[in-house]
């Protein structure tokens, strides 16, 4: 287990855990009691901080290196019925982007996500999340071919921004993020989204439109990541426990301003600490949304995604 910076005097004390079970092993001492206490207070320091993260920590949380990415979440709530579609029949396959077909509860969906990797390999392979313009072309592909064939759409998303290179400009990278909100507004079928992890900028915005959006409890969504706000605003990324203060990015900020539909709680700890329990509360927001929107007429349900994105940014003087 790899810990974060606040989570320290966790790690203390779980060693002192580990150090008395097995005193308590290897020899005749009796530590019964004392491993209980350090529990108690492990569960104790645990709620404490947990309960009370500031906005920086959230987004530390979300970034965790042991934490669930978009294809952990497909395998768990698909099973074996997941197969995995490829290219954009434009430029190439862009495996920072991943889309296809499966399963939950008995029911079909094309599930599209942002993939990160776990070491420096798949990194890099994955372009740390990523995606190119062929990556969004991609995913807009997969769901009007689940518009053509009647599947609801669920959108998984996990990325710290579109790729930015020059590159990705040429190849048309805001166009591509443009089309595909503008392509998505008008879906006729549901779409269910999902923010699993990071929610940068129009990277997430590109697959981010949905008649129902979630926020995993100790995740992010904003225009800009803190850094990088920091970087602006004070030419230093010093500053980015402030800025993310600032920019009201949290699952809790977002729900406040009605920005997203609800929040899917975490364990304690976060998704890292018990995965099977995060991969079942998400399945269980899927289907509940699904529920409520299936019975929905096509008219009605564009017209109800229409009405909620054009409600957002109101406010009175």
């Amino acid at each position: 287990m790899e810990y974060l910076d606040f989570e320290l005097p966790i790690r203390e004390l779980e060693e002192q855990l580990d150090k008395c079970t097995v005193i308590g092993q290897e020899s005749d001492v009796d530590v019964s009691n004392t491993c209980k206490q350090i529990e108690k207070k492990l569960e104790e320091t645990k709620k404490k901080i947990y309960k009370n993260l500031t906005a920086w920590q959230r987004v530390q949380l979300s970034r965790h290196p042991s934490r669930p990415y978009t294809m952990d979440h497909v395998r768990a709530l698909t099973g074996d019925t997941f197969l995995e579609l490829f290219g954009d029949r434009g430029f190439k396959d862009d495996k920072a982007m991943i889309g296809g077909l499966g399963k939950i509860g008995g029911q079909s969906f094309m599930i599209v996500g942002q993939q990160k990797g776990f070491n420096t390999k798949t990194r890099q392979f994955r372009n740390f999340g990523m995606p190119n313009p062929e990556g969004y072309r991609k995913a807009l592909r997969l769901m009007k071919m689940a518009e053509k064939f009647g599947v609801p759409v669920i959108t998984l998303v996990d990325t710290p921004g579109a790729y930015p290179g020059l590159e990705a400009e040429e190849r048309g990278q805001g166009e591509a993020i443009a089309r595909n909100i503008f392509e998505m507004c008008r879906l006729k079928v549901p779409i269910i989204t999902i923010i699993v992890g990071e929610g940068a900028s129009g990277g997430a915005l590109g697959i981010g439109v949905g008649d129902r959006v979630y926020m995993l409890e100790n995740t992010w969504y904003s225009v800009i990541s803190p850094e990088s706000c920091s970087s602006i605003l004070w030419r230093s990324w010093e500053y980015k426990e402030q800025a993310a203060e600032a920019l009201k990015l949290t699952a809790f900020d977002m729900k406040k301003q009605n920005l997203i539909d609800d929040i899917i709680p975490e364990p304690l700890g976060g998704a890292h600490y018990d995965r099977e329990t995060t991969f079942k509360s998400v399945e269980e927001y899927i289907l509940k949304a699904y529920n409520e929107l299936k019975d929905l007429s096509t008219h009605d349900l564009v017209e109800q995604r229409m009405d909620k994105y054009s409600k957002m940014g109101e406010f009175k003087e």
